[in-house]
């Protein structure tokens, strides 16, 4: 099977090592090619349509990562890509990374592919009109797509150790929105999965989480205590919208939990970190 990664970041690099694993040729296309062993790169450029006419895309299995521009709400590099498509390239299946966020505010309760989205946030806006622009191209071309709704992604190389260090504030656990997260390595899996699962032409949707929706307080608190830090000073909302970033208060305003019970069963996905203390369980000395 010949795999193409569009977005070859840190879920990008998982995805291939472990298509890689399977004997499948793995292509990528990065801005300036680089070495990997293993890995064919291909030059181009999301934000200069010229360059991605004519990628090697034809029949692969087409795996979208990239993330849309910091602004606007729509999102121009999906819209690029897609008007680079002729039918000589066409690939034979799309995974997309969306975000939880599409789905907006619903005060905690639970959420699953059936809740109709209603974003709040541009960068919400962004990943629905790609959504939509996806949904649009494979009933056109009777392609399967698979759009996975990802809430936060972390991993032991990419937690909150220096904000907690810092003692950063956080709100008052029974003011804490609720929030959702998924470990790296599991998300990679997921998008495998996804990708190798056979699915009818058309859009299929998933909620990429590990089902266990708890508050950033907790989240923090659980990481300051695996690594032996003081915790966190919890603070009033009111207090919040004073001292904290417009982007962390827009994250802080919207709470819903994640149901993950369609990606387990239709996937057949087991969890390697079903909670964030089966991840932190692997912690034996913080980091420098």
């Amino acid at each position: 099977m010949n795999i193409f990664i569009i977005g070859f970041g840190d879920i990008g690099r998982r995805v291939a090592q472990l298509e890689l694993q399977t004997g499948s040729g793995v292509t990528a296309l990065v801005r300036t090619p680089n070495q990997l062993q293993g890995i064919r790169f291909v030059p181009g450029d999301l934000d200069q349509p010229e360059t991605l006419k004519g990628l090697p895309t034809r029949n692969s299995l087409l795996y979208y990562f990239a993330p849309p521009m910091p602004n606007g709400t729509t999102d121009q590099r999906m819209r690029n890509w897609l008007f680079g498509l002729t039918p000589g390239n066409l690939p034979h299946k799309v995974i997309y990374i969306s975000t939880t966020g599409v789905y907006g505010d619903h005060s905690g309760a639970w959420v699953d592919e059936t809740t109709p989205p209603r974003p709040n946030t541009a960068r919400a806006k962004r990943r629905l009109d790609a959504e939509q622009r996806l949904n649009n191209w494979s009933e056109t071309c009777n392609i399967p797509v698979v759009i996975l709704r990802v809430g936060g992604i972390y991993s032991l190389e990419r937690l909150p150790v220096e904000a907690i260090r810092q003692l950063r504030p956080v709100l008052r656990r029974e003011e804490a929105s609720f929030s959702n997260r998924i470990h790296a390595d599991d998300l990679a899996r997921v998008c495998v999965a996804a990708a190798h699962t056979r699915h009818p032409a058309g859009t299929t949707i998933y909620n990429a989480s590990d089902g266990r929706g708890s508050t950033m307080t907790d989240y923090f608190h659980a990481i300051a205590d695996a690594f032996g830090l003081p915790r966190c000073p919890e603070i009033s909302r009111a207090e919040a919208e004073k001292r904290l970033s417009p982007a962390m208060l827009s994250y802080l305003n919207e709470s819903r939990r994640i149901d993950n019970r369609k990606m387990l069963s239709e996937l057949q996905i087991t969890l390697g970190y079903p909670d964030i203390t089966h991840a932190l369980e692997e912690i034996s000395t913080p980091p420098p």
